[in-house]
């Protein structure tokens, strides 16, 4: 069953995290240097982040060079998803191209900090680490016959970059729910005041 991500709200600053990465090195939100962040929830077995992967991969390369730093997190019970744990991971980052740090979250601490509820769920930060975007790639999804294009992110980065607001309505992401270990599911989330 697909699950929407929760709209957590604009300005949040982004929750601290020191977690390893596939490649060995532990990676700190303090050691991630650029104008702006986009930290994105994914798996690998979860056919809507396969879905859009390569060409997240693409356009993540793509803004590499114009001041994106990116960081993707796996924070799935890996007991019972084998396929989302390191060699599987592995083998993603080979499969799409990725260029950035693949972080474990293996407390699923993270994913909670985060309010994170699906893979794909993204998380764009500006320069002061104050969220700017949460929301869907694009409007692609499986067997829905809409390209991958990723327009959706691409203009939230484009804003982001130039200092600007990203214009709402911000459309969630659609995708797997995380897989949390037997007993660590999250409180249900609330941003009413």
């Amino acid at each position: 069953m697909a699950v929407s991500s929760f709209l957590v709200p604009l300005g949040t600053p982004a929750p601290d995290f020191v977690l390893p990465s596939v490649a060995g090195p532990e990676v700190k939100l303090a050691d991630v240097s650029a104008p702006a962040l986009l930290v994105v929830f994914l798996s690998n077995h979860c056919p809507y982040v396969r879905h859009v992967e390569s060409v997240l991969g693409a356009l993540t390369a793509e803004y590499a060079g114009k001041g994106l730093a990116t960081v993707a997190i796996s924070s799935n019970d890996t007991v019972n998803y084998p396929d989302d744990d390191v060699p599987g991971l592995a083998a993603q980052i080979e499969r799409a191209g990725f260029t950035f740090p693949y972080l474990v979250d293996a407390s699923q601490e993270v994913a909670k900090a985060y309010a994170a509820a699906c893979t794909p769920d993204f998380f764009l930060y500006d320069a002061q680490r104050r969220l700017v975007y949460r929301g869907a790639f694009d409007e692609a999804r499986p067997k829905n016959d809409v390209p991958v294009t990723g327009d959706l992110l691409r203009a939230a980065i484009d804003s982001a970059l130039a200092g600007e607001a990203v214009p709402e309505p911000h459309v969630p992401s659609l995708g797997c729910g995380i897989k949390w270990r037997p007993g660590n599911e999250p409180e249900p989330v609330s941003f009413l005041g």
